[in-house]
């Protein structure tokens, strides 16, 4: 999403109200396998937890569906909450919202692309999120998107939506539930037990470097038997190690006339 250089951030309006949509897109037939999803509770979280749930959710409905109508807004809502209940996702909504930032893979791309630096949000349209976040996050269910886990807009085609389930088309954006068990409601039975970490991307993760070990010096050249004198043919080889004093010979044997050589002169 691309925004206006202003000190305060206004989310750019949808490409799908300025160009045109996929024909028959405003009158896709609903998926008859639709299950609303079980109203959201945060019945166990502590006061942290609430506020910090808000704080993300307000954030992702912003950055990603500011210039959404109600509906588009309340079905962004929707699947994230999704996301905590599903065990394929974190189990927070600031998890959620900021999975996978601290490597090239965010879920939301707000979370990545600097979007968040790039000023203060407009206040009418950052209330209008918070209405919009409180709601979902105090029970409200936006049921026409169903178990719906994944959407994108009007404007790119992915290539995973080839294997999911579209459930919905609000506003501009597609959105999905995974086939098979993987996207009934019997799969989201992820709890929401609270845990909120600080609103805000994860610290990035910088590999360690891998620093080969330093090869070994090379061998000192040889000099070929053919270019040493002879006279230091031997000077190479080892030295004969010195005797252990308990195998020293005796004491050397002396002449008489030399006996009383090392007495002092008086």
């Amino acid at each position: 999403m691309r925004h206006p250089s202003r000190r305060a951030v206004r989310p750019a309006r949808s490409r799908c109200q300025t160009c045109p949509c996929p024909p028959g897109a405003a009158t896709l037939a609903p998926d008859g396998s639709i299950h609303p999803a079980a109203p959201f509770s945060l019945a166990y979280a502590s006061a942290t937890d609430r506020g910090r749930a808000l704080q993300c959710l307000t954030t992702a409905i912003y950055y990603e569906a500011a210039t959404e109508p109600d509906a588009g807004q309340r079905a962004v809502a929707q699947v994230i909450l999704n996301r905590v209940r599903h065990p394929a996702f974190p189990a927070t909504v600031c998890g959620v919202v900021f999975q996978g930032s601290d490597h090239a893979g965010c879920q939301f791309s707000f979370a990545c692309d600097g979007s968040l630096q790039r000023g203060t949000p407009g206040k009418a349209a950052w209330l209008r999120a918070l209405n919009v976040a409180a709601a979902a996050l105090g029970g409200h269910v936006m049921a026409q998107v169903g178990m719906a886990t994944h959407y994108h807009t009007y404007a790119v085609t992915p290539a995973w939506n080839r294997s999911l389930v579209m459930t919905a088309a609000i506003g501009a954006h597609f959105f999905h539930r995974w086939q098979g068990w993987w996207g009934t409601p019997a799969a989201f039975r992820q709890s929401y037990v609270g845990g909120e970490p600080v609103p805000g991307p994860l610290a990035r993760i910088t590999p360690t470097p891998v620093i080969a070990a330093a090869p070994p010096p090379p061998a000192a050249p040889k000099t070929a038997s053919a270019a040493i004198q002879p006279a230091y043919a031997q000077a190479s080889l080892p030295v004969a190690p010195r005797p252990a004093a308990d195998t020293l010979p005796g004491d050397s044997q002396i002449l008489d006339r030399w006996k009383d050589s090392g007495k002092p002169l008086r």
